[in-house]
């Protein structure tokens, strides 16, 4: 089984292995910049799965920018029945690609 890893960035927990692009909230940097996770959960390196309570002490994930986006348009419409009166509104989710590089577990 290969190495992985689950990390908590924007709120949100991802399940990496190297050579994974996830797309996390917006993380400062440019595309091409190196990026680490501190915030590591679980580790399983080399067949040792190791767990934290919250987090593992001194384990990271290491991660390359690949570029910034936007998300997929989201609309909320908010409908009052008997007034026929409704509100429209959306919003485009700013979005990181991160593709992951190695996973350290001390």
């Amino acid at each position: 089984m290969s190495d992985y890893a689950i990390i908590a960035t924007g709120g949100k927990q991802y399940r990496v292995r190297p050579g994974d692009t996830i797309s996390v909230e917006k993380l400062d940097g440019d595309a091409g910049a190196s990026i680490e996770f501190d915030s590591v959960l679980l580790a399983a390196v080399d067949g040792d799965v190791k767990v934290g309570s919250p987090t593992l002490k001194g384990a990271t994930v290491t991660g390359e920018i690949a570029a910034q986006k936007k998300g997929q348009k989201l609309i909320h419409f908010r409908w009052k029945n008997k007034t026929h009166g409704g509100s429209k509104r959306g919003h485009r989710q700013s979005l990181t690609d991160v593709t992951i590089k190695s996973i350290s577990a001390k």
